[in-house]
C-alpha cells in the first residue's frame, strides 16, 4: 500500500505544486488549508506523514505540532517561510521531525518525506538492539561496539547515544536533550551538552572533525545521521 500524506497549507500555490509532485512520486495525498481540518482528518485516518506548514489561517502551525503529537506518533515535517532561529527551535520542541524553510527544493523536500516515511515504517526503538552502519547498540547490556570491537562509554554518553538513536533523522533541540539527559533544571546549560557530544564523538566517530552519525544542526540541535 502506497505511503499517505496529509498536506497541510493555506497557499493554493503550495496545495497546487505538491499534490501533483507527491503523487507522481507513489504517495496518497490528502490536502486541507486550516489547521482544524488537519486535527479532524487526522481524527479519522493516520498517515504516514504530515506536511505542515506554520502559517496556518486559524491555529498556528506551532500549536497544531503540540495539539497532533499530544495524539498521534505521526512524524510532522514542517514547510514554512519562517525561517528563523526562534521558529526552528519552537516547532520542533514542539514535536516536529524536519523543518524546511521555504522557499525550498523539490528534491530536498521529496528526501525529507522518504526519511519521515522510512522512520515510520521502522522497527519499534524499544528493541534492544540498534544497528546502524558499522555501529550495534546493545541497549539490554548496556554495549557499544564498532565492526565487532567494543566502545567503552560513560553511563551518560550511552544515554545520549541511546537518545540520538532512537531518533534517526530527527533533530532534537538542546533544551530537549538536555532535559531528557540531565532532566529540567539542566535546559539553560548548553555547555554541558557541547562537552559531551565532544566526548562521544571522539569514541564513535571515525574521524570526530567530520562526524557520520552525530549531526550538528547549528544554533538548534543535533541530528543522528539517517542511514
Amino acid at each position: 500500500m502506497p505511503a499517505s500524506i496529509l498536506l497541510v497549507d493555506d497557499e493554493p500555490s503550495i496545495l497546487a505544486t505538491l499534490t501533483p509532485l507527491l503523487r507522481s512520486r507513489g504517495y496518497q495525498v490528502h490536502a486541507v488549508r486550516t489547521g482544524q481540518a488537519c486535527l479532524d482528518a487526522l481524527s479519522r485516518v493516520t498517515p504516514d506523514v504530515v506536511v505542515l506548514d506554520l502559517g496556518l489561517p486559524d491555529i498556528d502551525g506551532v500549536d497544531v505540532c503540540q495539539l497532533v503529537r499530544a495524539e498521534h506518533g505521526v512524524p510532522i515535517l514542517v514547510l514554512s517561510a519562517r525561517g528563523g532561529e526562534r521558529d526552528k527551535v519552537a516547532a520542533l520542541d514542539a514535536g516536529a521531525d524536519d523543518y524546511i524553510t521555504k522557499p525550498f527544493a523539490a528534491e530536498e523536500l521529496l528526501a525529507r518525506v522518504r526519511v519521515a516515511v522510512r522512520r515510520n515504517d521502522a522497527v519499534s526503538s524499544t528493541a534492544p538492539m540498534i544497528a546502524i552502519r558499522d555501529l550495534a547498540i546493545d541497549r539490554s547490556r548496556h554495549r557499544v561496539s564498532r565492526d565487532g570491537e567494543e566502545i567503552r562509554l560513560t553511563p551518560k554518553e550511552f544515554e545520549l547515544l541511546v537518545l540520538l538513536a532512537q531518533h534517526q533523522g530527527r533533530v532534537l533541540t538542546h533544551r530537549r536533550i538536555l532535559k531528557s539527559i540531565w532532566g529540567i533544571h539542566a535546559v539553560d546549560q548548553p555547555e554541558h551538552l557541547r562537552v559531551l557530544v565532544a566526548a562521544l564523538r571522539r569514541k564513535i566517530e571515525r574521524d570526530p572533525a567530520r562526524p557520520r552519525y552525530i549531526l550538528t544542526e547549528p544554533w538548534v540541535g543535533y541530528r543522528f545521521a539517517e542511514v
